[in-house]
């Protein structure tokens, strides 16, 4: 056996989902700006789109209305998922689209037998051709949303840096909980990053304080700050790190995605990569960049 499929035969995805029922804290932003940057340090990555909007699926140059079969067919009519997983053109990035039609699937499913757990066959079936596997899910704690959670290894939660960053993620981790205890026991808490950070704001700073005071060590130290190429990305199809890669933005991620690396004792960078300046200059001045 050539050290090649040793390697294949061994490999086992870490299936990462992003979850938080508040819209609007970065997590499409988050979950692919994570699987690219993953996916430039070498780890064979696989998005999936769990959310009806079908943001992710864009944010990475496809369109929603031209795809013909999703996640949707995935998880009610049995479709396999290899048959229609997309190459971006990100190298090493690969994506399950979504479709408006996944609105649908709650109550296509709703007497499922084994409702909770149909995504994680999905995934399961997908594990041994991944690196990571990372979730993008809608913002709500529906059928869905379990499902990833019910799929996953670990959750990741970004949190808004804002008033109400607090509100309702108690209501998720109380969901957690619930999935812990009855559908996947070994499901954990990859951490909390905290998402649109503008330094210039006092509040903004109190929040970053008020978050780290409560949970402490769960709260990744990379905060992901505001940033103009962070919004404009998805428009041109590309995540940020693609579009540009010296931006503030991408740079966080990149740290991001290093420090889930180093939790997970996978810490591989690629010589191309090793030069690669990973501290945003000037961090503490104007979040644009």
């Amino acid at each position: 056996m050539t050290a090649k499929n040793k390697t294949e035969k061994i490999r086992r995805a870490k299936v990462i989902t992003l979850a938080n029922q508040k819209g609007g804290v970065g997590k499409t932003t988050s979950a692919i700006n994570i699987a690219a940057s993953m996916a430039v340090l070498e780890y064979k990555t696989l998005l999936v789109d769990a959310d009806p909007q079908a943001n992710a699926t864009s944010g990475v140059g496809f369109d929603p209305k031209n795809i013909k079969t999703s996640i949707y067919e995935c998880l009610v009519s049995e479709t396999k998922a290899r048959d229609i997983i997309l190459e971006t053109e990100t190298p090493n990035l690969y994506l399950l689209p979504s479709h408006l039609d996944l609105v649908g699937a709650e109550i296509e499913l709703i007497n499922h037998p084994h409702r909770e757990r149909i995504l994680k066959g999905v995934t399961d079936e997908l594990r041994s051709e991944y690196d990571f596997i990372i979730i993008d899910c809608s913002p709500s704690l529906g059928l869905i949303t379990v499902n990833a959670l019910t799929a996953a290894d670990s959750v990741l939660i970004p949190v808004q840096c804002e008033y109400f960053a607090l509100e309702g993620l108690g209501k998720l981790l109380n969901t957690i909980k619930i999935v812990q205890s009855r559908l996947n026991p070994s499901l954990e808490i990859e951490g909390i990053v905290l998402t649109m950070f503008d330094p210039r704001l006092r509040l903004a700073n109190q929040v970053v304080e008020e978050i780290r005071r409560h949970f402490q060590d769960i709260v990744f130290e990379t905060i992901i700050h505001r940033n103009t190429r962070l919004g404009e990305a998805p428009s041109f199809g590309k995540p940020a790190i693609i579009y540009d890669a010296e931006s503030k933005g991408s740079i966080n991620y990149m740290n991001l995605v290093r420090e889930i690396l180093q939790r997970n004792d996978a810490t591989r960078i690629p010589n191309r990569l090793k030069e690669f300046n990973l501290v945003a200059e000037d961090e503490s001045n104007t979040p644009e960049a």
